[in-house]
Formats: structure tokens, sequence, C-alpha cells
């Protein structure tokens, strides 16, 4: 299967569309709710944009307003992306406090420290944070981003965009090193900014004063990709994700080779080789989640499907968010044997995981649970899947594809049936 463009680079690419009064022109992004919300919330503001498949054109030339409403914003958590362009076209910006998953607080602290150093005046009220540059604009500053679960890629994103348009030149220390920063710099850079250090924990951007249009494709979906890995090395089937980056999966691949796991990449793709799950599982292996280029807090729960069919028992950490445990009490119900403690969880393996109704509580929940139900005996219905809509492009139909008994149950698309038997 082709890898789909990457969901968490072309929201805030998106969001980039505000800096200038040209259009901005996009390959290879996926279809999924989120961008289609991201392109809502840019049309209420004033902005044209349609999506053609994997091709959108989106152009901010128009008067364009500054608030963001909260009948959008809710709906996720990337939308806080447009608050640094709207400040730095309009010098006011106010956005409603964002949604997205429920898996714990997830503060905005690290975007409001930002753009307190490029000189605004930031403060809450009424849910809206809102936002104002000194007279005379934005101002080049530095500033040390870190925080103590390490950087932020959405702060990171929103100061970076602000600081293109800003006075002088701005210098972020403990800045997210993620491929999605990148792939926003290198955009940004071809639409006239001046960013260099993209990749590093320091970023300078030299501020210019204005941005244009450009043409830029979007980066593979490293989570998809690492998502499609695991499940063939779940179930044991042959699955070969194309056109994707296994150097951004680079911790992945290191822990499913720790873990036995027979598969094979190259320079662009990444295949797991059919083995038999049951006679020979994949051994026990810890992870813990890091920032880039650790291990992904967006595969965390993907890899605990693939521990609870392992041989012995392994330990699941979560650095970024510690209440992201919403799939441990679903992956018990159909007989996982894991448990948590504090900020850990406990896994050990067992040979046999039996089907039954769970719920969805997040976009990575939902595939770790599609996952387990592909081995799980008889058939296993998931609820609220509506969340796996806003990551994964039709994964139904691209699971069917490898040989998997999956199907949509309503016309509401919020459940799924999945049967094991899978011949991925």
């Amino acid at each position: 299967m082709r890898c789909a463009g990457s969901k968490n680079a072309v929201l805030p690419i998106l969001a980039a569309s505000i800096l200038s009064r040209e259009p901005l022109k996009l390959t290879r992004v996926p279809q999924l709710s989120d961008v289609q919300t991201m392109l809502d919330i840019l049309r209420a503001l004033g902005a044209k944009g349609e999506q053609d498949g994997d091709r959108l054109e989106i152009s901010c030339g128009g008067d364009l307003q500054n608030r963001a409403p909260w009948e959008l914003v809710r709906q996720m958590r990337g939308s806080v992306c447009v608050l640094g362009p709207l400040l730095a076209r309009f010098g006011r910006a106010e956005v409603s406090l964002p949604g997205g998953c429920v898996f714990g607080v997830r503060p905005i602290d690290v975007h409001i420290k930002g753009l307190r150093n490029l000189g605004a005046r930031v403060w809450i009220e009424h849910g809206f944070v809102i936002a104002e540059a000194p007279k005379g604009g934005l101002r080049g500053g530095n500033m040390y981003l870190g925080s103590s679960f390490g950087s932020s890629v959405l702060g990171t994103a929103n100061v970076m965009m602000a600081a293109t348009l800003a006075n002088g030149t701005t210098t972020i220390q403990g800045a997210a090193c993620e491929p999605e920063v990148v792939d926003l710099a290198d955009c940004l850079n071809a639409m006239g900014a001046r960013i260099t250090g993209h990749g590093s924990p320091v970023l300078t951007i030299e501020g210019v004063d204005e941005l244009g249009g450009c043409e830029h494709e979007v980066i593979p979906d490293r989570i998809e990709a690492g998502t499609y890995v695991l499940a063939g090395a779940l179930t044991g089937g042959r699955v070969r994700v194309e056109e994707c980056r296994p150097d951004h999966l680079a911790v992945l691949l290191d822990r499913m080779w720790e873990a036995q796991v027979p598969f094979d990449a190259g320079k662009d793709w990444i295949e797991t080789s059919a083995y038999d799950p049951v006679e020979l599982p994949p051994r026990s292996t810890d992870v813990t989640t890091h920032t880039y280029p650790g291990f992904p807090t967006d595969l965390q729960a993907q890899w605990m499907s693939l521990m609870t069919r392992a041989d012995g028992l392994s330990i699941i950490t979560e650095r970024i968010y510690p209440d992201r445990w919403m799939h441990l009490p679903e992956l018990q119900r159909l007989g996982a044997q894991v448990r948590r403690q504090e900020s850990a969880a406990v896994v050990r393996g067992t040979k046999k995981l039996s089907g039954a109704p769970v719920t969805a509580s997040d976009l990575r929940a939902s595939a770790a649970l599609v996952m387990a139900g592909l081995v799980a005996e008889g058939t296993t219905e998931i609820h609220r899947v509506y969340h796996i809509d806003r990551g994964y492009e039709r994964i139904e139909e691209r699971l069917q594809a490898l040989g998997a008994a999956i199907r949509r149950e309503d016309e509401s698309k919020s459940r799924v049936a999945v049967s094991s038997g899978v011949e991925a």
C-alpha cells in the first residue's frame, strides 16, 4: 500500500496559508476529517480552498477575519495553529481553546510563552486565547520552548510561523525536531521565509516583510506507516508500505528488531514478513515514549496491541502524555493481560484474545483496537470509530485489500466489526 501524506504536517501547513495573500498548492494531502475541519476553519475566516483527491489549493488573499470560532476549533487540537499566523498578519488574533482527543490535560502554555517572547500580549477570556502584537508589529527574540515533557511540536510550529513576519531575528532553543516541523519549515521557506536549523533543537528565523505562495508536497505519514507495519507484525502477515520514510521510524524498526519480528526495509518502503505469531510470538520488548527521534507517543497504543501477543512481560512507559491509557481497559475486554502502574503499563503476553464490544476513545486508541480485533477470536465490534477517520484514510478498505475481515456497520460510520482470520 502507498503511505498517505502526514496529517500532523499538513494541518500547520494549511494554517501557514494565512501568512500569504497568494495561493498555496499542496500535493499528497491525506483525505481525512481533520483536514476538512482545518479547511472549514480557514473558510470561516474568509479563505477559499478545496481538496481534490490528494491535491489541495488554499488562498487567503481576500478579507479575512481574525477570530476562529469555538464550534470548529473544539473539534481538534491542531486548530490552535491558526493563532500564530493570525497574530502575525493582523496584529491581533482570537482563537478558541482547542479540543481534540481526550487523554488528559494538554495545555498551550508553550504557545503563549513563545508569542509573548515575540512581544505579544496574550490572555484568555471567555474561552478564547487573545493575542495582540505591540505597536509596530511582532519583534524577534531569543527564547527557550522546552518543557518538562520535552519539546512541543505545535508550540514550535505556532511560534515559528508568527516569527516569519516579525521584525528582526528570532532564535528558538528547545525547538521540536519532528519531521512534521521540518516539513512546515521547508514549506515556509518555499513561500519566502528565512528559517535555518529546522530538524535541530535550535531554530533561527529571520523575519521578512511578506510571504508568497508555493507548491509543496507533504511528507509521508510516519504514524500511518508505523500502524500498518505493526498490524502486519501482529497478524503475522506480509504487509508492504511503500513511499514512506523508514528514516522517520528508526526507533520503531529498532524495537521491532529487538522484538524479533521479521521485516525488511529499503529507502522508501517497509515490509513485514509472513510468519506464525502463535508458534513464534514476538519477544516482549519495553518502550518508552519520547519526543523525536524517540519512540512516538502516537504509536504507543499500537505497540501495546502487539505486546499483548508477545512472549513474556513488557513495560510501556508514557513520557509525553501520562494519562494516555484510555485504550487499556478496552484491550482488557478483549482478554489482554495489561495493567497500569502510574506512568507505565505492564503487559503480559497471551496466546489468545477474544472478540467483544469495545469503545474507541481517541484516534490512536481506535487503531490499536482495530489491530487487536484482527487477531481476537470471533468478532470485535468497535464503537465511536469516527475518531479513526481523523488520521487514517478509509482504514477498513485498506485493510480489506490486505485480506482483513473488517466492515463498517452503520450509516453513521461510528461502528466497525473486525473478525480474526487475516490473510494479509
